[in-house]
């Protein structure tokens, strides 16, 4: 078995015949050249698995493609495995349709070595339209402020509740360098849910790495596809399939991780904390607009419906849900300022 490479970059793949040539492009034209890519086809049905075919000459012997057995809808199943088969002391994951630039791993890798770190999280990144035209430096992080040289976040698992809290963490999964080794002896997998997938798997890496080292480089160019599972349009009752999906499946694994955690063991307002951050500031904000585009029995019929496919007859808690996203709007306000309240504890310790 040859060497293992310092970086394992997965690809999750699906019908991204226009846009996977660059992303493998940007990859091949990379400064640092111990990498390797793992593609994961989740069932293409245009010409995408040609296409990544076609390179793997280019790669050497370092480009693996693996298939999946049926369509899972997401990349997370595509991620899973990828990151089971990749071999690299670091992982990083890449959306199909985006690129990195020039320096990016090379960047990423100094970094990590130079700090011992487990997680390299890049605060920024480049925003660009379908054919790169327009590119921009952005970011979704709200709180706090930036760094200006590569810093290392306390150890102190109440801080990091407070930066969550306070939106200072970005999520996505390409926002992140990560030691493998902390991957696999966790077992931080994504969970397999519509959305909210890189919350509940960024929160895990978050409460579970030692040392995360925050930076201001920004190496990764995020391509605003149409065509991605974020921005289909959908009908009412499909969009609150999508929102509920992770307060019915994903939620437990996350609560579980939790509560074999010695620090919310010890600490239960910030296990309710952070859940209920997680719950408010994806789900319940996006179900509170649909909710209003629908009638109540409408909304509540769709809700009853997921949570029996899911849960069995057991639809007591559907009314109350239901009755949460209505007063959703309302209790914004309220939330932030009880939000506000621990996190001006947390900084009082």
């Amino acid at each position: 078995m040859t060497k293992a490479p310092k970086i394992s970059v997965i690809i999750p793949l699906y019908n991204a015949e226009k846009f996977i040539s660059a992303c493998l492009e940007s990859l091949l034209a990379q400064t640092f050249q111990d990498f390797e890519v793992i593609v994961v086809d989740d069932c293409s049905t245009d010409s995408s698995l040609a296409v990544v075919e076609s390179y793997a000459s280019k790669f050497n012997g370092r480009l693996t493609l693996s298939s999946m057995e049926k369509n899972s809808g997401t990349g997370v199943a595509g991620r899973n495995k990828g990151l089971l088969i990749s071999r690299g002391e670091y992982v990083f994951n890449m959306d199909n349709d985006d690129l990195l630039t020039l320096t990016g791993l090379e960047e990423l890798y100094t970094l990590a070595e130079n700090f011992d770190a487990d997680v390299v999280y890049c605060e920024k990144y480049y925003t660009a339209n379908d054919n790169l035209s327009e590119v921009f430096i952005h970011s979704e992080q709200h709180g706090g402020s930036f760094v200006d040289k590569p810093t290392l976040e306390s150890e102190n698992l109440a801080r990091r509740v407070q930066k969550i809290l306070q939106h200072d963490f970005w999520v996505t999964p390409w926002s992140k360098l990560v030691r493998r080794d902390l991957l696999i002896e966790n077992e931080i997998f994504f969970p397999s849910v519509k959305i909210a997938d890189d919350d509940i798997w960024t929160y895990e890496i978050i409460f579970r790495a030692k040392k995360i080292l925050r930076v201001p480089n920004v190496v990764y160019i995020w391509r605003q596809s149409e065509d991605s599972l974020f921005h289909r349009n959908r009908t009412p009752q499909s969009e609150i399939n999508f929102w509920s999906d992770p307060l019915i499946r994903g939620l437990k694994n996350f609560d579980d991780f939790m509560g074999e955690t010695e620090f919310f063991q010890r600490n239960p307002q910030y296990r309710l904390a952070v859940l209920d951050h997680l719950v408010h500031g994806r789900c319940f904000a996006q179900l509170s607009k649909i909710g209003a585009e629908i009638s109540p029995l409408e909304f509540y019929e769709t809700i009853r419906d997921d949570f029996a496919k899911n849960l069995g007859d057991y639809n007591v808690p559907v009314a109350y849900l239901c009755t949460l996203v209505t007063e959703q709007r309302k209790n914004l306000k309220l939330k932030d300022e009880q939000i506000q309240l621990l996190i001006n504890r947390i900084e009082n310790q």
